[in-house]
Parts: C-alpha cells; structure tokens; sequence
C-alpha cells in the first residue's frame, strides 16, 4: 500500500520544534521532510522520513515514554550522509493507529518487532539498518534475531532486549528494581488509572530517574507528551507491561513469533551495543554478559554522561553508531 502524505498543519501542531531543527539541518536537501501515513500490517503508521530514497535504509525506533522526538538531531546527521532515514511512532504513540477497532491493542514485544518488518514491508524497503532504545530497541532486536535477512545491521541500547518471560518472576537486584517501580504500576487498577489521568507527569518521572544528567526542558517534554495523546496509548502500555510481567496472555496472532522468541534466538547480524554511563534504570556494563546473544561482529559501547534516552542525549555518538553500519553495506 503506497504511503498517504498528512497534512503539514498537523505535524506542525504535534512537533514543530523537532520539524524546524530537521528542516534547518537539511535545507536543500532532495526528498527532506515527508510527514506520512502507511498501511502497515494491522496498523496505520504515522512516520516522519528524511534523506535521499535511493540511500542506505534506517530505522530508528523509540522508546516508552518518549516520541520520534528523540531523534531530532540524529535523524539530520544521518540523512546529511546520505541516509534513508525513516522514524516511524511505535503502535499506541503519535499518528499511528490501529485499522481495525476489533484488533487487540497489544504491546508486547512480539507485536512491536512484527511491525517493524510490516513497515518495511508497506515502504519496500528489502533491508535496513535497525537503531532504537527502550521499546524500540526491543523491537529491533527481535526483528534482527528473527528475520535477519531484512536487518542489515543493528544498533541497541542496552544491548539484548529480548524478553525473557518465562523468568519474569525472578527478581533483580533491589537498586534495579526500585526503578522499575512504573512497570509495578501499571500491573494494578490504581496503575493504569494513573498513567491514564496523568501521562505526562509519569513520563516527567520517569525521565528523571532514567537520565540525571539529561537537563530537558518543559517544551521537550511537551513534544513528546504531545505522542501520548494516542487513543491507544494506555492500553497498549498497560499490555506491555502486564506481559512482560507475566500478568497478561499474548494475543493469538502472535502467538508464533513468542514461541521463537521464547528460545531467546542469537543475532547473527552486525551489532553496535550502547550503554550510558549514568543511565538510571538499566546500570551500564561492559556487554560481556549479553556478548553469547550476538554470534556476529559485534562492538560495545559505554557513553559518559548519557542516560536512557541516549539518542538525545547523545546523539553524535549514536548517529556515528548508526552510521558505521549503514555505511559498511552496499547501497
């Protein structure tokens, strides 16, 4: 299905800001602000692509809580050296929405790295690299060990991000798992009434203890509180979580893809590893512990200073990462 352009006064309304950075940085540039709809799957996507059509695909994914705002100076830098930059809303975020409003609003990881390869597959690109965090790391994780013939090389924050669930239950230490406290959370009734009535000031929170040195202001978080405004965002965050926890079933249609996922699959396909140094929910290591899940070339990175929102943090140091893959494939 060919992609739909969306009106110019809607994105503007949704992220002015980030599209102003974008445009400065690529004035002049072929092809350099599209803001699109696509049919992707059981989803209508809302993607923000920049860069030349006929240049090294890019995928960069985000996270919860956070928007395709993380990647407004990446996105730049990348499509500068000629990229295909293409960084889509995750399901339940921004303008994406589902087609269909009997389908389940799922979140679990199964569901996002599927969408990652329906993406691909509604926008004809055969093979990309894939870079995100959080969420988004997660689902380029799992399309990466899963159809690696689509993944031309992967970038992730915190390295391995394949859920293990039949372990859910076995705890972390307690340091790490105070900061998880929202995941506890949104396992109640009193959870998802909260993130409900008060989506901005639980991602304000979470932010905080997920990035210290991260010093954003009021309007960066209203750019990304802006995506939470999703009719689907609570229910597919409140799935998320729940699953992963073991407190919720998948669905059905992805049923196939946990089994696989479930065996926790090697990544075959080159990777570039990150952690921040200061990130406050998942402690920075050396990825030798996650180093027998990437049977392929594969490097780890410690960033100073940065958190868990390391593309806006850091986003020199993840755009090089990105690149260096990109750039190390055919055209």
């Amino acid at each position: 299905m060919e992609p739909s352009n969306v009106s110019r006064a809607y994105f503007l309304g949704t992220a002015a800001s980030s599209i102003l950075a974008m445009e400065m940085a690529l004035m002049g540039t072929a092809n350099a602000s599209q803001i699109t709809q696509v049919k992707a799957g059981v989803l209508d996507v809302g993607y923000y692509e920049l860069g030349t059509s006929d240049g090294p695909a890019v995928l960069l994914l985000h996270g919860f809580p956070y928007s395709i705002d993380s990647f407004v100076e990446v996105a730049p830098i990348l499509a500068a050296r000629g990229c295909r930059v293409v960084v889509p809303f995750l399901r339940g975020h921004g303008s994406t929405r589902f087609l269909d409003d009997g389908t389940p609003r799922s979140g679990q990881q199964a569901a996002i790295g599927a969408d990652v390869i329906a993406l691909m597959d509604a926008l004809k690109i055969e093979r990309a690299v894939l870079a995100g965090y959080d969420w988004g790391g997660r689902a380029a994780c799992v399309a990466a060990a899963l159809w690696p013939d689509r993944c031309a090389g992967l970038v992730s924050v915190n390295s391995y991000l394949i859920q293990d669930i039949a372990e859910a239950a076995l705890p972390l230490s307690p340091a790490v798992e105070s900061g998880l406290w929202y995941q506890f959370y949104f396992g109640t009734a009193r959870g998802r009434n909260g993130l409900t009535a008060n989506r901005r000031e639980v991602a304000r929170t979470i932010w905080v203890r997920n990035s210290p040195n991260w010093h954003f202001d009021e309007a960066t978080l209203d750019r990304h509180a802006r995506a939470f405004e999703n009719p689907d965002y609570v229910e597919v965050v409140i799935h998320s979580y729940r699953h992963r926890l073991g407190l919720a079933a998948g669905y059905p249609a992805y049923e196939d893809v946990e089994r696989q996922l479930a065996a926790l699959p090697v990544i075959k396909v080159a990777a570039i590893t990150m952690d921040g140094q200061a990130d406050g929910v998942v402690p920075a290591t050396d990825g030798k512990s996650s180093a027998p899940k990437f049977v392929g070339p594969r490097s780890h990175r410690v960033i100073a200073n940065a958190g868990h929102n390391l593309p806006e943090e850091a986003p020199a140091e993840f755009s090089d990462a990105v690149w260096e893959l990109a750039s190390a494939r055919p055209k």
